[in-house]
């Protein structure tokens, strides 16, 4: 029988305290219900675990916030599908006809114009986008703190997430109700003392910058409150940073 070295035995009992240490938090994070809906698989564990952590240490923390000289001078919209044809009528009447609608798990549903956004109290963050491919920029963003919107739509206490979709189909998302009640979660519809350019997610983005960009999704149309999830993403579904 071939002798086992030092080295491969501290290695294999590092790594066997790690799984057992994995197992250990995730038993923790389920008993305190603090388990991501993209638990499963192999790497679920360590998903749960990151996820419990943030929020059990930061879960009142804040993104960070820039001095205005910080802005960037050319932030980088990312590529998106073209426009499909509904996005484009709303887009040739100025999107006086765009409609964001509040469902699910909420006392009163709501359906709110561009008017009803702008006519809540509005706050303003620059914040960093942070994409999952490796770019960043600084930007100043404009909107109403989602919280309030759930509080004017009466969101249920049972309610643990929240789903919003694109009028891009492609696009969906969804947070956990911490994000949601979160002071710098915005229903963004302005960016750098304008209005939200298309490109950057206009009219209407909902801005969750605790994520990293892509849980930031443009053209918002419908938010669902939740007491469930099943998530099915490309990506970690908790993307905190």
């Amino acid at each position: 029988m071939k002798p086992i070295s030092r080295r491969a035995l501290i290695t294999s009992g590092l790594a066997a305290a790690g799984v057992a240490g994995l197992a250990a938090a995730d038993r923790i994070a389920r008993r305190h219900g603090l388990v991501p809906p993209d638990c499963r698989g192999v790497y679920g564990p360590g998903e749960t675990l990151t996820y419990a952590a943030h929020r059990l240490l930061t879960r009142d923390a804040m993104a960070r916030e820039f001095p205005r000289s910080m802005i960037s001078k050319t932030p980088f919209a990312n590529e998106v599908a073209p426009p499909s044809n509904e996005f484009k009528k709303l887009q040739a009447d100025g999107f006086s006809d765009w409609r964001l609608s509040i469902d699910g798990m909420v006392a009163h549903p709501m359906t709110l114009s561009l008017a009803d956004l702008r006519s809540m109290p509005t706050h303003s963050q620059i914040t960093e986008v942070v994409c999952e491919e490796g770019w960043s920029y600084v930007a100043e963003w404009i909107g109403t703190p989602l919280s309030g919107v759930l509080r004017e739509a009466g969101l249920l206490p049972q309610a643990r997430y929240l789903k919003y979709f694109s009028i891009q189909p492609e696009w969906s998302d969804s947070i956990d109700i911490a994000d949601a009640h979160h002071p710098q979660t915005f229903l963004t519809l302005g960016m750098n003392d304008g209005e939200l350019p298309v490109g950057f997610g206009g009219p209407l983005r909902l801005r969750v910058p605790r994520q990293l960009g892509y849980k930031s999704v443009k053209y918002i149309t419908r938010i669902t409150a939740t007491d469930s999830l099943k998530y099915q993403g490309d990506y970690a579904w908790f993307a905190g940073i």
